[in-house]
Order: C-alpha cells, then sequence, then structure tokens
C-alpha cells in the first residue's frame, strides 16, 4: 500500500497551524518568475546588504582551520556571550553576565520555540498581540497554549490597553510576547511602556518575552526591555543579528534573563539542537563589536529607501505615521478595497510588484499593508514607476 492508502494522520499539533505565509508566497512568485512576470519583492524583511567586510573575512579564515569543525558548547563560545554583554553594555546600557544571564540562539524565530516549550504547558494562556510577529502564534499553537491575542490598535499608539488585558483570565496565562520597536506597524519602543509591562508580569506572575530585532534601524535610541529595574526577575529578551547586521541568513540570535531562566530554556535548547559553528560564532563576535560607524552607513541606505517607500504609499492612496521605525513601512488602505489581501492581491498581479498584506498579522492588521526596505532603491523606484502605471490604466 502505498503512504496516501493507509491510515495515517498527523499529530494535532500539525493541524493547528498552517504553512508559513511567506513559504507559500514565495513558492507562488518563484511560478511567477518562471513565466517572465519579474516581480519586484517589497515582501520580506530579509536584508539585502552583506555583512561587514571584517566579519565574511573572520568567518573565512576561521573556517580554514582545521580544527574548527567540530560540535560546540550548547551554550556558545565564551567570546560570543562577551561580545553579546559587551554590546548589551554599550548600546543599552545594560549589564549582564555573560556566563550566567546569555543564552545565544540560532536566530530569534528559533528561539520563540524554545522559550514556549520551556514556558508553556499544554492548555496554558499566552498573550499574543494583534498585529503582531505570525510565529508567536503558530508556536504557541505548537506548544498547545491557548492563545489570548491583545489588541493593538492605530486609536491607541499601537500599544498594549491593559485594561482590556486586566479583564482577561490572567490566571491562566504564563506568558506574555510583546515586540518593540513594533512589527509590523513600526511603533517605537518607550521606557514608560517597559515599566508598566514588568510592574503587569510581576503583579500577575506572567512572563514577560521580549522579542528585540528591530531597535537600531532608523531609530536613534534603542532600548531594552531589561533596562528597567528588576526586569530580569520576570522577563527576557531576545535579540539577533539578523536586521542590524546584515546576517539573516547567518542564523545568530541571543536571548538574555536571570540564570534560573536561562537553565530552563538551556534544558529545552539542548535537546532541540547541537549547537553553532565555531567560525560563525567568532565572526558573529567581531559582528557585536562594530562600532556607531556600522549602524550609520546601514541606517543611511535604508533612510534613502524608506523615502521611496513612503512615495509608494502615497501611491497607492495609503496613510502611514512618518515617526515609524524598523526595516519596514505601515500604512493603511483606502476604504475602497474590501481588505488587505485585495489591495496586495492588485499590487501582485497588475504591477508585479509584491508587498505584504496586513491580514496575516491578525484580524487588527486587515487594513493595513507593509512595505519592506530590503530592496534596492533602484528596484523600489522601478516598483513606484510599475504602480503609477497601474493607477494610470485603471
Amino acid at each position: 500500500m502505498k503512504y496516501n492508502e493507509l491510515s495515517i494522520t498527523p499529530a494535532d499539533r500539525v493541524l493547528e497551524v498552517k504553512e508559513y505565509y511567506f513559504s507559500r508566497r514565495l513558492r507562488e512568485i518563484a511560478e511567477l518568475n518562471a513565466k517572465g512576470a519579474d516581480i519586484i519583492s517589497l515582501g520580506i524583511g530579509g536584508p539585502d546588504r552583506p555583512p561587514h567586510h571584517d566579519v565574511i573575512s573572520t568567518l573565512a579564515e576561521e573556517a580554514s582551520q582545521p580544527g574548527n569543525h567540530s560540535y560546540q558548547p550548547y551554550v556558545g563560545l565564551p567570546a560570543l556571550r562577551k561580545a553579546m554583554a559587551d554590546w548589551y553594555k554599550k548600546w543599552y546600557d545594560v549589564t549582564l553576565d555573560p556566563d550566567t544571564e546569555i543564552q545565544p540562539l540560532i536566530g530569534s524565530k528559533e528561539g520563540i520555540l524554545h522559550v514556549s516549550l520551556t514556558f508553556l504547558n499544554p492548555g496554558d494562556g499566552v498573550l499574543v498581540p494583534n498585529p503582531g510577529y505570525p510565529t508567536y502564534s503558530s508556536v504557541s499553537r505548537l506548544a498547545q497554549a491557548e492563545i489570548f491575542n491583545y489588541d493593538l490598535t492605530e486609536e491607541n499608539g499601537w500599544m498594549p490597553d491593559f485594561e482590556a488585558i486586566e479583564r482577561l483570565p490572567l490566571d491562566r496565562i504564563k506568558l506574555m510576547w510583546i515586540n518593540y520597536p513594533h512589527m509590523p506597524t513600526g511603533t517605537p519602543a518607550t521606557m514608560q511602556l517597559f515599566e508598566r509591562i514588568i510592574e503587569f508580569g510581576k503583579k500577575h506572575n506572567i512572563v514577560i518575552a521580549h522579542d528585540n530585532p528591530y531597535s537600531f534601524i532608523l531609530n536613534d535610541k534603542p532600548l531594552s526591555l531589561l533596562k528597567v529595574d528588576g526586569a530580569k526577575d520576570i522577563a527576557i529578551e531576545m535579540n539577533s543579528m539578523s536586521k542590524s547586521h546584515n546576517m539573516a541568513g547567518w542564523r545568530v540570535g541571543m536571548l538574555a534573563s536571570n540564570p534560573t531562566f536561562i537553565n530552563w530554556i538551556l534544558k529545552v535548547k539542548s535537546n532541540i539542537d547541537s549547537g553553532q559553528f565555531k567560525p560563525l560564532m567568532l565572526a558573529a563576535a567581531k559582528g557585536f563589536a562594530l562600532g556607531k560607524e556600522w549602524y550609520d552607513e546601514v541606517n543611511a541606505v535604508y533612510a534613502s529607501r524608506r523615502k521611496v517607500a513612503e512615495e509608494i504609499m502615497t501611491a497607492l492612496g495609503c496613510r502611514f505615521d512618518p515617526a515609524q521605525s524598523g526595516l519596514f513601512l505601515w500604512g493603511r488602505i483606502p476604504e475602497s478595497y474590501g481588505s488587505s489581501e485585495e489591495l496586495a492581491d492588485k499590487v501582485l498581479y497588475d504591477a508585479s510588484v509584491f508587498i505584504t498584506p496586513g491580514f496575516i498579522f491578525g484580524s487588527n492588521g486587515d487594513r493595513y499593508i507593509r512595505i519592506s526596505l530590503c530592496a534596492t532603491e533602484e528596484k523600489m523606484r522601478l516598483a513606484l514607476d510599475r504602480i503609477n502605471k497601474m493607477n494610470k490604466n485603471k
């Protein structure tokens, strides 16, 4: 008998999740491109420029050493943890013990799984922002947790409504995901928000997990949740080199918290992966040591692209908050469109430009679209020209 004739079904958790939106969409775009469509992608936040040349040369040099190809410690190299601690002290003014308060990750997306499996039993409640990064929800479902969405709205500045959250069954909730600067809306972090969130977590005995990969992109004041006094008692902060150092494919992230939380998470992580490549960790340490000139260069490029993104939003009849930070531009669609998916499909099929419909981030995102800054200014200008042509041909 063939596999499809047998009575075999996947685990219930597999039925609870869908294939990642971008996985499905990029497969469709590849098929369109194979037919000659030449789609310009303004959808995914994957930096298109390389890391610093010192990072690349360190990787190459260390990879040529014959002794650098064996398994490495699950806790990462001491040199990498020290570089991460130094980075946090220099840019966030947060002191971390590199031996006990830092855990390197194979990307922060993977860290979301580690944290969820560490703190959530089946049936436990988890607070997930709406709109928010889809992985918070999908991983919560894989962990068989119960999701309680908390609304973020434009009217409330895309900030949590704590009065509404207090009406939820908080005695059943063990974990809360937050993300500022916020993706997808670009709302910057504030110390007032962080202080309120830590107070909330301690009041209700809820672990606060802060996902912080965007704090260096078009943002003059990088902030860490761990800057709040006593935050490490209840909070975990994840960070990443994907956006800030153009190293998305390298899969280098980290989390920081108190030693007890770190040890619990290590129990999970050490049973899932086998550590990171030594030359990669040494190269990452070099990247964490880069100075202000690196971030200035990165942001100069994104600032130029951001101007074009704003022109694209305007051409689509969308309105946006110019105070946004991060790697994207978030805009509200015109009332003439029934949904964000309708507008995104029109732009894809009529202008050969891929933009992200906001509904994938939650119901509160359905009247919005997101434009990535991870395409060259030339490509973005061409996308603008195509959209203007599309508008003329209505």
